[in-house]
């Protein structure tokens, strides 16, 4: 019974059901994996050497970057061995780690996007006290803040799910340690943690999307009032990349968080969480250098310098 209720290591399924296909998989996420990686740490590299980006917006996109990083590091690597192992075993600390990496990281994600809006909302509504409301004391305790509530708020939510009896098997039909099919695997009453769980999704998902959203709310109400139309134009592109990222994230995590623990389709949420742990890593970087006017004209300078080098030896 000890060993049923506290397994030493949990199977991982990962995409078992493609059965030798899944092997085919491996080369296009690794492609994606890679993408992802070296996109956003290109935008990271841009944003610390470049002077012209160093400003709030960008202060808060390079952390954004970095959380894009950090999530596929999470998960990806060990879904890529469990394509190509036979044996996708993960240990019951390792399991929990994932766990309290990939969800910490992930909430502090969308409290980026909502300080991110804050930052735009201030700085279109508000431009004459921008420098003021936005100074660099204040990005730094909003940055702060976000990195640190949901690291500590995650705590007793991994401890509780290390104190679970796991008697239904030792096997998550998963690509990583999600919430879900770990809560399927327990014998023991998780009313109180989904209670919790949901809790959790109130206070870092919904509050954090509620404030973007009344942040926009604003923004365009503001912009509508500029008289010129280049002027809207030019206030909306600003806001347009961000605005995507807020869609893509927001609408593939609460799908998959903001209901019942265990009332989830295990197909279908293996799908959408590729969608946060996959594909929008690799459209952030995409995304802010096709649309953002500033970050194209960094590119673009760093490519002439180069020229301009290459020229010279």
């Amino acid at each position: 019974m000890a060993n049923l209720s506290h397994p030493s290591e949990f199977v991982l399924l990962g995409f078992s059901s493609f059965g030798e296909l899944q092997v085919l998989l491996y080369g296009p996420f690794l492609l994606l994996y890679l993408l992802a990686f070296m996109g956003n740490t290109v935008i990271i590299v841009m944003i610390i050497a470049d002077s012209h980006l160093h400003t709030p917006m960008y202060f808060f996109l390079g952390n954004f970057s970095l959380l894009e990083i950090l999530v596929t590091v999470t998960t990806v690597p060990r879904m890529l061995s469990g394509l190509l192992v036979p044996h996708k075993v993960i240990s019951f600390t390792g399991c929990m780690v994932q766990f309290y990496f990939y969800f910490s990281l992930g909430s502090t994600s969308f409290l980026i996007l909502s300080d991110m809006a804050l930052d735009r909302f201030v700085a279109i509504c508000h431009p004459l006290r921008y420098g003021t409301l936005m100074s660099w004391a204040v990005c730094a305790r909003l940055a702060g803040a976000a990195w640190a509530a949901p690291f500590l708020a995650m705590v007793p939510t991994v401890l509780s799910r290390a104190h679970l009896n796991y008697c239904h098997g030792n096997t998550i039909n998963h690509f990583f340690c999600d919430n879900a099919p770990l809560l399927q695997l327990s014998c023991s009453d998780t009313s109180l943690l989904e209670f919790w769980d949901f809790l959790m999704a109130l206070a870092f998902v919904l509050s954090s999307f509620l404030v973007t959203l009344i942040s926009y709310g604003y923004i365009v109400t503001s912009v509508l009032r500029i008289p010129s139309a280049s002027g809207r134009q030019k206030a909306f592109s600003t806001c347009g990349s961000h605005l995507t990222l807020v869609f893509l994230g927001y609408s593939s995590t609460i799908f998959l968080y903001v209901r019942p623990g265990k009332a989830h389709s295990v197909e279908v949420n293996k799908t959408v969480a590729l969608v946060t742990s996959v594909f929008t890593p690799v459209l952030n970087p995409l995304i802010f250098t096709l649309r953002n006017d500033a970050v194209k004209a960094v590119i673009w300078g760093q490519i002439q310098r180069l020229k301009g080098l290459h020229k010279a030896l």
